[in-house]
């Protein structure tokens, strides 16, 4: 799978020519090795993996194995860990701030779910749109973690648009009549200002750039199904499903509220009277 040569000495040939003293810098020597397999193909990578395995199960060897499907190799590797890492980490960080935000337990998990549920439908238009209509043979390693900051950032924002007014509504009307006044309220800026943005990523798809494109289209598509379904659609349905149960365990403290202003309207009868009793004597 490979064609092995030592690399000469200064001056000598690239690639080192036969005969030619191996070049050895601190009792180091570097060995050229020509792939037979297209370099991004499954089997140099594999064969990657078997010179690694080869030469270091040399003893103090402390050998390396370089070059373009080695770097490649290993950028897809750091990428799979940094997805597995950081992706969680980030999820519960959102969650954590909803759960503050919103003294709630189901709504923050029912926000976070609508938005990795938004990505992932994402991610899953990409691998069909991405081979199909724009002809790329495969995608960078850290387009999907890049993808994944940008819309769970966005729609984080929107998420919290839309629930601090829904539960301020809630407070005065309950959950269900709550979910549609704030729906009226913000459902034209969520979708306004995602548009715009959609519009803003889309237009990286202009420079020729695999990864920008790439990261173009996943954020803007992934942006206009946020906007234009999920938080106009999926959630206030789900939340008015769910009713005052969506406030577990805090509630909307609706009961409390009504109850200050009952107390308000009798204070305010009494004194009503008071006023009247005075004027009569």
């Amino acid at each position: 799978a490979v064609r092995a040569t030592a690399a000469g000495a200064p001056g000598a040939a690239p690639g080192g020519a036969p005969g030619t003293a191996p070049l050895v810098v601190d009792g180091r020597v570097r060995l050229e090795a020509t792939l037979t397999d297209p370099a991004d193909s499954d089997a140099a990578i594999a064969t990657v993996h078997r010179l690694r395995d080869a030469v270091h199960a040399v003893p103090d060897a402390r050998a390396l194995v370089g070059g373009y499907t080695a770097q490649q190799e290993d950028t897809r590797t750091t990428a799979a860990h940094d997805r597995r890492l950081i992706t969680p980490v980030v999820l519960l960080c959102v969650l954590a701030v909803l759960v503050l935000l919103l003294r709630s337990l189901v709504a923050p998990v029912l926000l976070a779910a609508t938005v990795a549920l938004s990505y992932l439908a994402t991610l899953g238009v990409s691998a069909v749109v991405f081979p199909h209509v724009f002809g790329f043979s495969a995608v960078d390693p850290s387009v999907p973690l890049y993808g994944y900051v940008f819309l769970v950032a966005l729609g984080v924002d929107y998420n919290i648009f839309l629930m601090t007014r829904v539960r301020e509504e809630s407070l005065r009307l309950g959950t269900r009549e709550g979910v549609l006044r704030g729906l009226t309220a913000t459902g034209g800026v969520i979708t306004s200002a995602g548009v715009v943005l959609a519009a803003t990523f889309a237009a990286l798809g202009v420079i020729p750039l695999a990864f920008l494109a790439q990261i173009a289209f996943i954020v803007a598509f992934g942006v206009l199904l946020d906007t234009l379904l999920v938080r106009s659609l999926l959630v206030p349905a789900l939340v008015r499903d769910l009713g005052d149960r969506v406030w577990w365990p805090a509630g909307t403290g609706r009961g409390a509220l009504r109850a200050g202003s009952a107390s308000a309207s009798t204070a305010s009868v009494s004194v009503s009277s008071e006023a009247g009793s005075g004027s009569g004597g």
